[in-house]
């Protein structure tokens, strides 16, 4: 981190962020990472985490903290906040293709777990709508060769499959989460994203946040990405010293201290 000149710290305008294991330690939001989002709305800047958490989990804590939107299920669905308590709810497929794509996804994820000893669907899916999501390190315990086989079987079955800190998911439809951050750009700001890349931030742990380090010149993973660090095609161009919601704080902190 303390090589990102102030400069370009200072040019900042948006954050970009995933939700576990990044805002959150432990499974929950603590209070530095609450003052840092609060920080950063106050100070203008746009602050959209994009998640695997699937869209039921993540209205909550759309009316709850002070971004601009949650963008859940890897870039299918956002949840955008139009007024104090109330959300608009945006989809990137139509209803005829997400009821259709819901049908197939729940064969595979009864397969899954009929042929991979131990694979459990993720105790969120309850409020999934447009992916499935395999249990790996949240209540249960996948070893590597599990995880390789989930994600081998899912895209067997045609799906893009990407594995978070706490889940593997799957999901139809050529959605991720960058592709998610581009179109909540162009729908909620009517900017395109690809314009001012050097404007925003993304704040990331693990491999499936590996297109984004790839793809924003100011890419930051919190302490804990380590534990993914030889699975990284592509690494951050920075590392905090906190790990989780502290290592986010300190992202914020790093911007906020240079405008």
């Amino acid at each position: 981190m303390r090589a990102w000149p102030a400069a370009a710290r200072a040019r900042i305008a948006g954050v970009l962020t995933d939700i576990d294991d990044t805002l959150t330690t432990e499974g929950a939001v603590t209070p530095d990472v609450l003052r840092s989002l609060a920080a950063l709305a106050q100070a203008g800047l746009h602050v959209i985490p994009i998640t695997g958490r699937p869209v039921g989990w993540s209205e909550p804590f759309a009316l709850a903290w002070p971004v601009d939107a949650i963008v859940a299920e890897n870039g299918s669905v956002a949840l955008a906040r139009t007024a104090p308590g109330q959300l608009r709810k945006l989809y990137t497929q139509g209803e005829a293709e997400r009821t259709a794509n819901h049908a197939r996804m729940q064969q595979v994820a009864r397969r899954i777990v009929r042929e991979i000893p131990g694979a459990a669907i993720s105790r969120d899916s309850g409020g999934r709508e447009t992916d499935i999501a395999i249990d790996h390190s949240e209540f249960t315990h996948l070893p590597q060769d599990a995880i390789d086989r989930v994600v081998a079987l899912m895209r067997a079955e045609g799906m893009q499959a990407t594995v978070s800190s706490i889940h593997v998911n799957g999901w139809y439809g050529g959605h991720n989460k960058l592709e998610g951050a581009r179109w909540v750009v162009r729908e909620l700001l009517g900017r395109e994203l690809e314009d001012e890349l050097d404007r925003w931030v993304y704040v990331g742990d693990s491999t499936n946040d590996v297109l984004m380090f790839e793809h924003f010149p100011h890419s930051v993973g919190v302490a804990n990405i380590r534990r993914f660090e030889d699975q990284l095609a592509f690494k951050p161009r920075y590392v905090t010293d906190g790990e989780r919601g502290a290592g986010f704080a300190e992202v914020a902190q790093a911007i906020l201290q240079a405008r």
